[in-house]
């Protein structure tokens, strides 16, 4: 099974639907469709397990399933760009599969306490969290770059679907037949993605970035790439001012169900159906909100909305009320989510896409996980009501901060890889490892144009340090002011390689060439890589002992 696109009857490039063209993208979203509804389903039957105790150990199925990307969602990053992106993912199905068939095993057999039921849906989000940065990072390979938005859409409906489906067969199961065969139902689940990505084969040319790099080397790397991508941490700021206040419905929702309403576990369940059938329904309305209100708006929109909802359900007791209210918090959901996820997966180059993804979901799963105790703990201090307009209000809050602090234009990132620095020429050939290596860069810039380099420097400042630089600095010549030298360490051979060959796109080629146009004319940067005095580097060629090579490229 490849990922080539037919080119015929495709839906429209900027319909909702356009990715459904794609094969595999297809197959996958109809497998991962079945997952969740299983998925839903067992949070039903857990939750409903724990119903009968106190408000914090119900919300503790949530901690539960969401902690274990506050543990795992790094080095799970990391693994996704070390190695193939689908054999991580097939690992974590079956790890899944096993761990929730012992999960229906023990519910047959009537010894299910809450601490193995915690304990088992840790395990079960310890797999979720495996596979979602190499989840994540495979959308870029299975549809084009400009269809990225309406895939996260489809994503978040295949969420929403399953949350409408799920539930209420999760409530009717479990009411007519028992918790385990919503556990065993789920344990099946898992065997339809497996299948797909048993045979799907990923193109050659989609080798993993980062299989040369130890552990913490990649680790670093990714959390050097997010912290110097302003882009980016703005989008981890909108998930952080949205997830936690947010997370109130998801931890709530059992109590109001069972103490406001008077719901059993098949009332439960209409009401997180109502939630997927909003969002469903939002799919089909969301690319024309996003033409009208932009990416701001469609936050802002989405936050407010979901904030009146949380105050409703904070004072109705009327079934039919909170059905229809959960309706548009389904769309405001699904807006605000594929919003935030096409902003981070237009940004992120393939190199660190993976490890970029995985920063993304440990604020987005962390902030639930450690969210839902705190709104449990409120809601047994004083009460459901108060809990709910809490998290109204801090949604409102977050709203208002949209204008100040938005998500920053796309159109002007381009991801696409560029090789275009040339091999340096040196005299020897260092080993990977040799290191620190110092690069220098000479450039001669008239009177007129310094302030204006310099301002273009500080966009090439951080694309060094994304792409590797340890420390960088731009100093004047204070005999020559036309001279201006660029400095930054990179820690290794190996890492400036990769500066070279992999890890530098078409947006950090536009900004050095910015910087370029404003040199005197006829003059050309000048390269120089000078290696770490106290290795003593040998030069075989001439059997020169020296402390630092120089040479320009």
């Amino acid at each position: 099974m490849s990922a080539a696109r037919p080119p015929k009857d495709r839906p429209r490039p900027d319909s909702a639907w356009a990715p459904f063209a794609a094969r595999v993208f297809r197959a996958l979203w109809v497998a991962q469709l079945v997952s969740n509804i299983g998925s839903w389903m067992q949070t039903v039957g857990a939750q409903w397990l724990l119903v009968g105790h106190d408000a914090a150990l119900v919300t503790l199925v949530q901690t539960a399933s969401s902690l274990p990307f506050v543990l795992l969602a790094l080095p799970s990053g990391v693994l996704a760009d070390r190695y193939d992106r689908r054999r991580v993912l097939l690992a974590a199905q079956f790890a899944m599969l096993g761990v929730s068939t012992g999960l229906a095993v023990l519910a047959f057999a009537d010894e299910l306490t809450p601490g193995l039921l915690l304990g088992l849906t840790f395990l079960l989000g310890c797999g979720t969290a495996l596979m979602g940065p190499a989840w994540q990072a495979i959308q870029p390979e299975l549809v084009e770059r400009g269809q990225l938005g309406q895939a996260a859409a489809l994503g978040a409906v295949n969420m929403n679907l399953a949350r409408a489906l799920g539930p209420a067969l999760g409530g009717a199961v479990v009411a007519a037949a028992g918790a385990g065969w919503v556990f065993a139902f789920n344990a099946a689940s898992y065997l339809g993605i497996a299948a797909v990505l048993l045979l799907w084969r990923r193109p050659p040319a989609q080798a993993p970035a980062a299989q040369g790099e130890k552990l913490l080397t990649a680790l670093h790397a990714g959390r050097r790439y997010v912290w110097y991508a302003p882009g980016v941490r703005r989008v981890l700021l909108r998930t952080v001012l949205f997830i936690p206040a947010g997370s109130a419905l998801w931890s709530l929702l059992p109590l109001v169900a069972s103490r406001s309403l008077g719901l059993r576990s098949g009332g439960y369940g209409l009401l997180l159906g109502a939630v997927g059938v909003g969002a469903v329904g939002g799919a089909f309305v969301l690319p024309a909100v996003r033409r009208a209100l932009g990416a701001g708006g469609t936050l802002a929109a989405g936050t407010v909305v979901f904030a009146g909802v949380l105050a409703v359900l904070a004072t109705t007791r009327t079934f039919w009320l909170a059905v229809v209210v959960l309706l548009p918090a389904g769309l405001a959901w699904i807006g605000v989510l594929s919003t935030l996820n096409a902003a981070l997966q237009t940004r992120l180059p393939g190199w660190v896409r993976a490890r970029g993804l995985a920063v993304y979901l440990l604020v987005f799963q962390g902030g639930q996980a450690l969210a839902a105790p705190v709104w449990g703990a409120l809601a047994d201090g004083l009460g459901l009501t108060v809990s709910l307009l809490a998290g109204s209000g801090l949604l409102l809050a977050g709203a208002v901060t949209v204008r100040r602090w938005p998500l920053h234009d796309t159109r002007a990132i381009d991801p696409t890889p560029s090789d275009h620095w040339p091999v340096p020429p040196l005299v020897f050939e260092p080993g990977p490892a040799d290191g620190p290596v110092l690069v220098s860069v000479v450039y001669r810039v008239g009177p007129g144009n310094r302030s204006a380099f310099t301002d273009c420097m500080d966009h090439v400042a951080r694309s060094r340090r994304r792409t590797g630089a340890l420390t960088w600095g731009l100093y004047q010549d204070g005999n020559d002011p036309e001279r201006f030298i660029e400095n930054y360490l990179v820690a290794s051979w190996s890492e400036h390689l990769a500066q070279h060959h992999g890890r530098l796109t078409a947006t950090d080629r536009r900004y050095e060439e910015r910087a370029r146009r404003l040199l005197v004319k006829g003059t050309a940067p000048e390269v120089t890589h000078a290696f770490d005095a106290a290795a003593g580097a040998v030069v075989p060629e001439t059997g020169v002992t020296t402390d630092a090579m120089n040479t320009s490229g």
